[in-house]
């Protein structure tokens, strides 16, 4: 299946930087101190956002597992014998995002299901990493020629065992993660419209919103057929939204920075995806417009990258 490539672990985005929040505050002449609503957005921000620096750098640890599976069988291990032996990638240290994440788990609000989830994953991370870093380094000089990989089959045993729980650790925090930050991302909504208005500040966080919701329903490599429903109610959300941008561009020239037809690129992508997913009854691997994916990853990339700056030169 090539159209898999283009699937990759999934990057978090930091939720809210909170100048743009303290921002929308000053524009109105505020009180500095901020209101209970935004002070839980501002504690939850901080809190989501030393869980994502240490999904995102520990992400690593996914890419070298997945360079191993790509050449050794992991019901038997390593035999020396492969007509490729590819080794595997040092995983990126964790320590200062390890700390700064055991730190939140205990830090207001707390989020019981997404803070266990979290220490699980800690756990997890710091047992798998150093493993990792010792079977790159023992392929990296080539040791196997030397003992026979008997080493190889060793770390083998060992990879398998701490591979498992992380990538189940990983897995769930994934998914409980998003609950949080769905929320999150409705309350910085609110907080932007009670402050500016729906303005154009309001229209790029929202249809980032909507964006993210539909990545999150794609295929991927471990989940090649979906439900479609949930899909294509989103992909409906995010047209709505789409149109409600354009139509305030129209209405307020100058609004958007190089981000203004981003959104209409990804949602006519979304949706020529849609034809061919829902035709497949969700399944991607079967004419479900896998090859599609790429373009549409592409896009909400590029726009992750733009929306940062979207309306620096709004007037």
């Amino acid at each position: 299946m090539a159209w898999v490539r283009n699937i990759g672990a999934a990057l978090f985005v930091a939720i809210l930087g909170s100048a743009t929040l303290d921002g929308a505050v000053r524009a109105q002449d505020a009180p500095a101190e901020a209101s209970p609503e935004e002070a839980i957005l501002k504690a939850t921000t901080a809190k989501l956002n030393a869980y994502v620096e240490l999904m995102n750098r520990s992400l690593r640890a996914i890419q070298s597992l997945d360079r191993y599976k790509s050449w050794v069988n992991m019901k038997t291990g390593p035999t020396g014998q492969e007509a490729i032996i590819y080794g595997l990638y040092d995983v990126y240290d964790t320590t200062q995002e390890t700390a700064k994440a055991t730190a939140a788990l205990t830090q207001e609000p707390l989020f019981p299901e997404l803070d266990a989830a979290m220490r699980d994953y800690i756990a997890a991370n710091s047992a798998l990493g150093p493993i990792l870093n010792e079977a790159t380094a023992y392929y990296e000089r080539k040791d196997y020629k030397v003992d026979q990989m008997a080493q190889g089959k060793i770390l083998h045993a060992k990879i398998v065992a701490a591979a498992e729980p992380f990538l189940a650790a990983r897995a769930h925090l994934d998914i409980v993660f998003r609950v949080e930050k769905a929320k999150a991302d409705e309350l910085r909504l609110a907080a932007i419209e009670k402050h500016e208005g729906r303005n154009a500040n309001w229209h790029v966080a929202n249809i980032m919103i909507r964006a993210r919701r539909i990545m999150d329903l794609l295929p991927s490599r471990a989940k090649p057929v979906i439900d479609v429903a949930p899909l294509d109610a989103e992909i409906a959300t995010y047209g709505g939204a789409v149109k409600d941008m354009d139509d305030y561009g129209a209405s307020h020239p100058n609004s958007f920075f190089v981000f203004e037809s981003q959104p209409r690129s990804l949602l006519s992508k979304l949706r020529d995806f849609q034809e061919k997913i829902d035709h497949a009854k969700g399944d991607a691997r079967h004419g479900g417009g896998g090859d599609d994916l790429g373009g549409i990853i592409n896009d909400y990339n590029s726009m992750v990258s733009s929306s940062q700056s979207a309306t620096q030169f709004s007037k």
